[in-house]
């Protein structure tokens, strides 16, 4: 379950305007650790799995390796936001809490 989860939020990261690593760990730090050994191999997969896409710019004289989203990637964003509310019902029965949904 965490490995779905660090994948839709690196997605998430992402949907709004393409990034680089350093940047999608600061971006995603606030709610979760996780570090480059991690960042990259998420992506990597998340790239074969054509959620998203790879390119290369120049920045500070060094080649910079940028990720966008693809409607691949942002139909799984939609899928995780509903499976959600499950796990959310989920969650609330197993505490013991009303389901107000």
């Amino acid at each position: 379950m965490k490995r779905g989860l660090l994948e839709v939020c690196v997605l998430a990261a992402i949907k709004n305007s393409d990034s680089y690593g350093y940047r999608i760990i600061k971006d995603v730090g606030p709610y979760l650790d996780i570090s480059e050994s991690t960042l990259y191999p998420i992506l990597r997969r998340l790239e074969s799995s054509e959620m998203l896409t790879v390119y290369s710019e120049e920045h500070n004289g060094r080649l910079r390796k940028y990720y966008s989203i693809t409607e691949k990637g942002k139909m799984r964003l939609e899928t995780f936001r509903q499976e959600w509310k499950e796990v959310i019902r989920i969650y609330r029965f197993v505490c013991g809490e009303e389901d107000n949904d």
